[in-house]
C-alpha cells in the first residue's frame, strides 16, 4: 500500500493555516496527526491522516452547539 507524504507547504495548501509551532503543539497534545521524521531537518505528514483530520473538523462543525 502506497502512502503519500505531505510537506508543510502541502498542509497549508489543504487549508490548515496553522504555524509549524502550533502543529507541533497540537501533535504533542494528540490533536493532530504525528509527523514522520525524514531527516534531522525534514518532516512530513501522511496524506490520509491529514485528510481524516480535516474531515473530522468538518464533521464536528455540523454538531449542534451545546448551550
Amino acid at each position: 500500500m502506497s502512502q503519500t507524504l505531505l510537506s508543510y507547504p502541502d498542509i497549508v495548501k489543504r487549508g490548515v493555516g496553522a504555524s509549524k509551532v502550533t502543529l507541533w503543539r497540537w501533535e504533542r497534545a494528540g490533536q493532530f496527526p504525528r509527523r514522520v521524521v525524514l531527516s534531522p531537518q525534514r518532516v512530513a505528514w501522511i496524506e490520509s491522516e491529514i485528510d481524516e483530520w480535516i474531515a473530522a473538523r468538518i464533521a464536528a462543525r455540523r454538531q449542534p452547539i451545546a448551550a
